[in-house]
């Protein structure tokens, strides 16, 4: 005999449904070890166009932490002997739906532009949109606004927001969209692991109709032909030296899920339960906005603060969460009260112009105020309409930050 003394190979792990071979749960020596890449995914030089989805496959390699899907072309509005206007959606209603499932979970991101430019903000402090000029309201171009356009810089809307009497021209558009596949980007909790065959990924771009976006009079047309570019930030999988890997700690998903809220929405309270509770999931932060107007050419969000100044009652009142029979942990005086949280918060001003408010559980990262949906059950949200309000069909679409417990053993 030669002596050798034999080694048990690396322990199989579980992680998110998926059996990995020859891995090692450290997430120490992963990230002293690991390097972060940017990944082309996918190139649409033709897309599918307004109306339609594109699919995007991903990359089996490393771990998946979020994807960045760009929109960069030419929109070329022609009036004829009509008119062209934009709608309060444009122009980041343009993804109708970015839409993200891996392993067997088949909805752990499904929220629209909006919703995801928002998220963006307020998981990331470093960016803002203070001095980025952009046009909302009124006859072409616009009013000049430079806070609460949840714009970059770098980006290009083309034309104002829902503004009216376009003329006729070329305009050149950028647009981009993180898609959250990781709660955050430090810990990568929620991130899923790519490198092995059995692993499933998918993206789903799902893109607006032309009138969600448009409103067209007479014969005026209007086209958009884009090129689509998505690409994925992915950490690489150090090596143990022995034939395993070094990994971080995998076993949760992360879900961004925007839903409509089914019961109707009118003047006074108006109490929504969320969807999807369930044991093993823990609620970070609830997204919401309050949309009113014949679609789709009027629908506009409602300013929670608004009108303001002067004493003004504002739109919104009361905002809360609960949850059990009655408990009542958190109240707001009113959307205006909650938004001066929000902009502390995140350093943005949500809901000036695109109406947002968010109730957070894990501002600046404080993972302890997060929400057990096994024992808080029966969680809503709530607020007041106020009666200076003129609705024509309001609805509400929210957003839930969830971080979901996965299979490891």
């Amino acid at each position: 005999m030669s002596g050798a003394v034999a080694t048990n190979p690396p322990a199989n792990l579980t992680f998110q449904g998926i059996v990995v071979p020859g891995s090692s749960l450290n997430p120490k020596a992963f990230f002293a070890g690991t390097r972060r890449q940017w990944v082309l995914q996918k190139t649409l030089a033709t897309w599918a166009g307004l109306g339609n989805t594109d699919v995007v496959d991903t990359l089996r390699a490393g771990i998946l932490s979020r994807y960045v899907v760009k929109l960069s072309g030419t929109l070329t509005v022609t009036p004829g002997t009509g008119t062209v206007a934009t709608t309060a959606r444009w122009p980041y209603y343009t993804l109708r739906a970015a839409r993200f499932q891996a392993n067997g979970q088949s909805n752990l991101v499904n929220a629209d532009g909006w919703h995801l430019r928002c998220r963006e903000f307020m998981g990331d402090p470093e960016i803002n949109d203070r001095g980025v000029t952009n046009f909302v309201g009124g006859a072409s171009p616009g009013t000049a606004r430079a806070q609460g356009t949840l714009a970059l810089a770098s980006e290009s809307w083309g034309v104002g927001s829902n503004v009216s009497a376009i003329p006729a021209g070329a305009y050149d558009v950028e647009l981009s969209f993180v898609v959250p596949v990781a709660y955050e980007q430090k810990v990568l909790v929620g991130a899923v692991f790519c490198q092995t065959l059995s692993t499933t990924l998918e993206l789903d771009l799902d893109w607006a109709n032309l009138t969600d976006l448009f409103v067209l009079t007479g014969n005026a047309t209007v086209a958009f032909t884009p090129t689509v570019t998505v690409e994925a930030e992915m950490f690489t999988i150090p090596s143990d030296g022995q034939g395993g890997m070094f990994l971080p700690n995998l076993s949760a998903f992360h879900s961004f899920i925007q839903s409509r809220a089914p019961n109707a929405i009118a003047g006074g309270n108006n109490e929504i339960t969320l969807a999807g509770q369930g044991v093993g999931r823990q609620l970070m932060r609830i997204l919401w906005r309050t949309q009113n107007g014949a679609a789709p050419a009027s629908v506009a969000p409602i300013i929670p603060g608004g009108p303001g100044g002067g004493g003004a009652t504002p739109n919104i009142t009361s905002p809360y969460w609960r949850y059990g029979t009655n408990t009542t942990p958190e109240t707001y005086l009113d959307g205006q009260d909650l938004r001066y949280q929000n902009e502390r918060d995140y350093g943005v001003d949500i809901a000036a112009l695109a109406g947002f408010e968010c109730i957070d559980f894990d501002r600046t990262w404080a993972f302890r105020d997060s929400v057990d949906e096994g024992s808080a059950t029966e969680l809503r949200f709530g607020f007041t309409i106020g009666g200076g309000v003129a609705l024509t069909t309001p609805f509400c679409e929210y957003s839930q930050d969830v971080i979901l417990a996965g299979a490891a053993a």
